[in-house]
């Protein structure tokens, strides 16, 4: 899997050497919908090459990889702990999935967050 990303170097005023990145979003697809606005721009790799600047792609070909979402049946959802709603937190065990008690309307401010992969 790969996600569509930008990256950018560019000197500050105060000639520091900054490094920037940031990954390109879309509408959501119906699994997504329901956890977020929007979604990642997830490449399927017969297009990365396209992504990736390695072939001639026209205006049309790159609206296609950016407008449209991944298809839904292509991916999964499942809840995971909140700690993953915490840049801090960086270890493997973020994308295990834990139990989803039932809740009232009222709590869904405090729900798990959920994976999508």
């Amino acid at each position: 899997m790969a996600l569509a990303g930008l990256w950018e170097t560019w000197k500050s005023q105060a000639n520091e050497t900054i490094r920037s990145f940031t990954i390109v979003t879309t509408t959501p697809n119906e699994l997504c919908a329901s956890i977020h606005d929007r979604m990642p721009v997830i490449l399927p790799r017969e297009k990365w090459a396209s992504w990736f600047g390695e072939r001639k792609v026209d205006a049309d070909e790159l609206r296609w990889m950016i407008l449209r979402p991944y298809p839904a049946e292509l991916m999964r959802s499942y809840p995971v702990d909140a700690r993953v709603g915490k840049a801090r937190n960086d270890d493997p065990n973020l994308f295990d999935p834990v139990p989803s008690p039932p809740m009232p309307e009222s709590a869904l401010d405090n729900r798990p967050y959920h994976s999508a992969r």
